[in-house]
């Protein structure tokens, strides 16, 4: 994805902040071959809602399809139950997988030519699912839809850490984490509105207008990055290397996502995890020994990058582990409808967005500021295993705030802490790192989740709702605990840069 040349060649993609263009270098009329424009001095606001929205749209899609199970099941497709969890899973799996070398393309071509094309593969995979004739075509879409996402998230990322100043960058930051949990609610909201009053295709036929638009205001909107093609700093996209670190996330993932229907000891899921195992295992062999990996797994020799990656994990963990409850607790505990059910998640995007504003100014201090977050959304999931049939709304929704008040803390730093962690021009990388993380820290939160739930209810819920209420507690007592534990681990690893990390 090659970015056209428009302006005089910048600094080297090695500095530190935005880079500014040669004096000495020709004007506007005689381009060099690999030049990009020079970032404006100050992050426009038309930009960062642009960018904002692109993200919204692309995590929206993660929520979304749950809510439109039931409609889906019953439809003219007639998918059997293993092929209405691969229509919801292909997404994820695909996103997640292809989210490190999708941001280490972006940084080598063109962070926003790996924008545009991420927004025409979403709409795309739309239009397939929308005009699914059988669940593999809908899968399929899906799947399209979800390798657009990949390219779309760290794109984002990475554009607004290379056209924000410094000073900037943490309010930058936190708007881009705000995003994502407004995309989760969007899709929450979105879903159950459709799934209570349209087709589940109205879903789809939604997104393909929508990712053109978006593609219309980024193209208006969103300046050219330097980028690395052609030179020293340039990630390399290592064809073999990407290979296997891709399928070793797909057969992790995998086995994450499907572990609640066949159960942790069978033997496809086992399977499943060995050969992820094995496959990572040779990725970090392969990338030692290579002149031009796609990363250095030695990276994670800094403390700060592993403890802002595992914190990433560990939040979405959480969070995850909510959002597949709390349907199903509204829905089938306390008889709301699906729009009412999706809307009612409303307290959880308060935090996100008033929160983070206060975070952003603590971005130099991240230890307190992550524990304390890590430990409000822990404390927040003990909270909401307490709720039964008889609890009232308002006292779920003050759960709900808590952890959307630890969310807000959190996650501006822990993104800033994984992206910073890395040089500028490997900005996209470090954004896919860090989504990665997300992503699979949400898939065994459902999967834990998931599992505990199923030994309480059995399938379709046929323990009663006392049953459901019984496992949603004690699914959520472990999950709220994980990340208590886990945010003691991270906080530790967040202390004062080692003299090898400056």
């Amino acid at each position: 994805m090659p970015s056209p040349a428009q302006v005089p060649v910048p600094a080297p993609p090695s500095a530190p902040g935005p880079s500014a263009p040669d004096p000495s270098a020709p004007g506007p009329s005689a381009p060099g071959p690999s030049a990009a424009p020079a970032p404006p001095a100050v992050l426009k606001r038309s930009t960062l809602l642009v960018l904002c929205a692109c993200v919204m749209v692309a995590q929206s899609m993660v929520a979304a399809i749950n809510l439109l199970i039931p409609q889906l099941g019953s439809s003219g497709l007639h998918p059997s139950a293993s092929e209405i969890l691969w229509t919801v899973d292909a997404y994820v799996i695909v996103f997640a997988g292809l989210l490190i070398p999708a941001g280490a393309l972006g940084d080598r071509y063109g962070r926003k030519g790996a924008l545009l094309t991420g927004l025409g593969l979403f709409a795309a995979g739309a239009t397939v699912s929308a005009l699914a004739v059988s669940p593999a075509m809908l899968i399929a879409g899906r799947g399209v839809s979800g390798a657009g996402a990949a390219l779309i998230m760290p794109a984002t990322m990475s554009i607004l850490m290379r056209v924000a100043p410094p000073e900037q960058r943490p309010r930058a930051l936190a708007s881009w984490t705000l995003a994502m949990g407004l995309g989760g609610f969007a899709g929450n909201a979105g879903g159950g509105l459709i799934g209570e009053y349209l087709s589940w295709r109205a879903l789809f036929w939604v997104m393909v207008p929508l990712g053109a638009l978006l593609a219309l205001a980024v193209a208006r909107t969103t300046p050219r990055t330097d980028h690395s093609d052609g030179t020293a700093a340039a990630p390399s996209l290592d064809p073999v290397g990407t290979l296997i670190l891709t399928a070793g996330l797909v057969a992790v993932l995998f086995g994450v996502i499907e572990s609640p229907l066949y159960g942790w000891g069978a033997p496809r899921i086992l399977c499943a995890f060995a050969a992820g195992a094995l496959l990572l295992a040779a990725f970090t062999a392969h990338a030692l020994r290579s002149r031009a990996p796609l990363f250095d797994p030695r990276v994670f020799r800094s403390a700060r990058l592993s403890a802002a990656t595992l914190g990433s994990a560990v939040a979405f963990f959480g969070l995850f582990a909510l959002f597949y409850v709390n349907s199903q607790y509204l829905q089938y505990v306390k008889g709301y409808g699906a729009a009412r059910a999706g809307f009612a998640i409303v307290p959880l995007t308060i935090g996100m967005a008033l929160v983070p504003r206060l975070a952003a100014r603590w971005s130099a201090s991240p230890r307190p500021v992550v524990g304390t977050g890590l430990l409000l959304i822990g404390a927040g999931l003990l909270g909401v295993s307490t709720a039964d049939a008889g609890t009232p709304y308002a006292a779920y929704a003050c759960w709900l705030l808590v952890i959307s008040a630890g969310t807000g803390l959190c996650m501006p730093a822990l993104t800033m802490g994984v992206v910073s962690s890395l040089p500028p021009h490997q900005a996209g990388l470090g954004s896919g790192l860090g989504t990665s993380a997300r992503e699979i820290g949400a898939a065994l939160g459902v999967a834990v989740s998931g599992t505990v739930l199923a030994a309480h209810t059995g399938t379709d819920h046929t323990g009663g709702a006392a049953d459901f209420t019984s496992g949603m507690a004690a699914a959520l007592r472990v999950v709220g605990t994980v990340v208590i534990v886990g945010a003691a681990l991270v906080a530790a690893g967040l202390g004062p840069r080692r003299a090898s990390e400056r």
